[in-house]
């Protein structure tokens, strides 16, 4: 980072804005960006060229001549809809530096896809730089529909720089904190820190940089945070702290912030883990300062992996199901950005939105309350959720995104599935009437689905959710670290949990792990007829004994109980987990299991009143300086 760029990183106070045509400062509110942060982005994730070349950098493009490029992309869109609904905008402008001759347009799409062209201008300043700035309305989009810019050259070459959209700033600008929580994943956080510190724009109205270090390999000891540590100086807060998990991580955050008192402000939310795009910050704030309420805003989630898929548009929760990350109606959902525009056209309402990357206004923590205490997994879904009720929405905003680990190469049957069950009992105790009875029976046809695929682990892991759930609200005072380690432990008790090397299966030849493909999945009608069929070949162990290799595809649990030894791929891809059949922890996790599903048929509105009375306590802030050993 130059010196200037070091200038450039000042307070709320100093505002990303320029001087419009009367004088009047303008918000930058979305930089038109031609290329990633990474080379692992395509840069037509940015821009597309749809005829012709064209040199892209980060902030810069160069058309040749007989030349078209536009920006109807994922981070070129401006999402106008959006800003139409939530904002009190009613006129955005583009503003760029251009040097050359050709056409500029500034096309809008509606919520059905459809196209036309709002203002269009022609530039010929040979090789003199020209400012441009076209105004363009955002008053006809509510339903869906986003702006992005066409350029088109003929016999010349057209040069565009520092493109940008602004809009009439506000009085005054919130103060903005961004806060990362990190766990023994100090690269990962060394590089977030430096991609935000590095990009000179990202961190133009950032008071504070908050980095809660939770672990034992701490940040601070990588040359890389040192450096950006020297470069910020006041601005950065480093903290270490006991691993209270992504909730204590980023509630620090607010806790930090809130403790200031002064005037409303925004806090970012960032995980530790992500291939960080800037930008989103920049898009977050802005669209967060001219909100006519205060509203939760969330940046979408990209494919680590496979960069150009966007994991969900908005989700939402089926809270009586204990199902996260439901897409909502008309949302693009684990799609390519590249293939799905139209689905990205119609705006759509989200129930919440991950903490992956998401600003949270202070006056909601002073209405609400402080997150709960889970440790991590349904944190963000439950003040999601509390928070609309109280009147404040979660806007998941187009264009504002990270890059985050593939969710669907995680695999379901590890130790954190512990907190996924049981917090979202929590949740859906304290946001709806939860019906006990119906999801007994849910979760028992799980158990039984889990002991005949020989997942004895994960069928423990259920088990144990349920028991601590159904123990209340104490259960939480330590805010998750006792939990934490102890279903780590005990789910070591069994086999399968572990992870091996596919040449290095212990008992088995490599030669001896032929792949068995899956047959047709039962018809929805006779799968409960299937499951109890296998419960008793897997009971009488008529089955085949294997070892059989399985797929990752293909380890659904009316497969996998056809065996007694079975090798099945993670869906890491890293290795295998050894399943292999065991009558005595069968029986003794079904009679464990239908004890505490029989409890939760009978106790759960008890429970749940329990939980509704403590919340008060759990998300005070006086709970967690407690968990914090600070002074309140």
């Amino acid at each position: 980072m130059d010196g200037t760029a070091l200038d450039r990183l000042g307070s709320a106070s100093d505002v990303s804005a320029v001087a419009g045509g009367d004088g009047e400062p303008e918000l930058t509110v979305q930089r038109l960006l031609f290329d990633g942060p990474s080379p692992l982005v395509s840069a037509d994730m940015y821009s597309s060229v749809g005829k012709g070349n064209a040199e892209r950098t980060r902030t810069g493009v160069r058309i040749a001549k007989r030349s078209v490029l536009h920006t109807n992309s994922y981070f070129g869109r401006f999402p106008a809809s959006y800003w139409q609904r939530w904002t009190t905008v009613t006129e955005v402008v583009f503003r760029a530096t251009v040097a050359g001759a050709g056409r500029i347009d500034l096309v809008a799409t509606d919520y059905k896809g459809h196209e036309r062209t709002m203002a269009s201008t022609t530039v010929d300043s040979a090789n003199a730089s020209t400012q441009l700035a076209v105004p363009v309305a955002t008053t006809q989009f509510l339903d869906g529909g986003a702006l992005y810019v066409r350029f088109t050259t003929t016999s010349s070459e057209l040069s565009v720089q520092d493109a940008e959209w602004t809009v009439a700033a506000p009085e005054k600008l919130r103060p903005t904190s961004v806060v990362i929580c990190t766990f023994n994943r100090a690269d990962d956080c060394a590089n977030t820190v430096a991609a935000m510190a590095d990009d000179p724009i990202a961190l133009l109205g950032v008071d504070n940089v908050y980095v809660v270090d939770q672990g034992t390999d701490q940040v601070q000891t990588r040359e890389k945070f040192q450096r950006v540590a020297a470069e910020l100086g006041d601005k950065l807060v480093y903290i270490t702290q006991p691993n209270l998990g992504g909730a204590g991580g980023f509630t620090r955050g607010l806790y930090e912030v809130q403790g200031k008192g002064g005037d409303p402000a925004n806090v970012i939310f960032m995980d530790d883990d992500v291939l960080c795009e800037p930008e989103a910050i920049v898009r977050m704030n802005s669209f967060a300062n001219m909100t006519v309420e205060p509203a939760i805003i969330g940046a979408q989630m990209l494919y680590l992996l496979h960069p150009d898929r966007v994991h969900v548009g908005a989700e939402v929760a089926n809270l009586q199901k204990l199902e996260a990350g439901v897409h909502v109606k008309n949302a693009i959902s684990d799609k390519s950005a590249f293939k799905r525009k139209r689905q990205q056209d119609v705006r759509v309402d989200a129930g919440y939105n991950g903490w992956w990357s998401c600003l949270i206004p202070s006056e909601i923590v002073g209405q609400v309350g402080y997150p709960l205490p889970l440790f991590f997994q349904w944190d963000d879904i439950e003040y999601g959720y509390r928070s609309r009720a109280n009147g404040f929405a979660t806007v998941t905003l187009p264009g504002a995104a990270v890059w985050h680990a593939d969710f669907a190469w995680k695999d379901w049957d590890e130790w954190h599935r512990y907190f996924n069950l049981r917090n979202g009992m929590i949740t859906a105790a304290l946001h709806i009437e939860l019906d006990g009875r119906a999801l007994a029976k849910q979760l028992f046809t799980d158990l039984l689905r889990y002991l005949v695929s020989m997942q004895y682990g994960m069928a423990y892991t259920l088990i144990k959710a349920v028991e601590d759930f159904l123990a209340g609200p104490d259960h939480l005072l330590d805010g998750g670290m006792d939990a934490a380690g102890s279903i780590r432990r005990e789910r070591a008790a069994y086999g399968e949990t572990k992870r091996h090397n596919a040449n290095d299966v212990p008992g088995v030849r490599p030669a001896d792990m032929f792949i068995t493909p899956a047959g047709p999945t039962p018809n929805t009608k006779l799968e409960f007829a299937v499951l109890a069929k296998r419960v008793i070949n897997q009971w009488r162990g008529t089955v085949n004994p294997g070892p059989v290799a399985i797929s990752a595809d293909d380890a659904h649990w009316w497969h996998v109980s056809l065996f007694s030894h079975a090798i099945v791929t993670d869906r890491s891809q890293e290795g295998v987990r050894v399943r292999k059949r065991n009558k005595a922890h069968a029986s003794e996790l079904l009679k464990r299991g239908v004890t505490a599903l029989k409890r939760l048929r009978t106790e759960t509105p008890t429970v749940a009143a329990s939980y509704r009375a403590a919340v008060p306590k759990l998300t005070s802030r006086e709970n967690w300086a407690r968990l914090y050993s600070t002074d309140v």
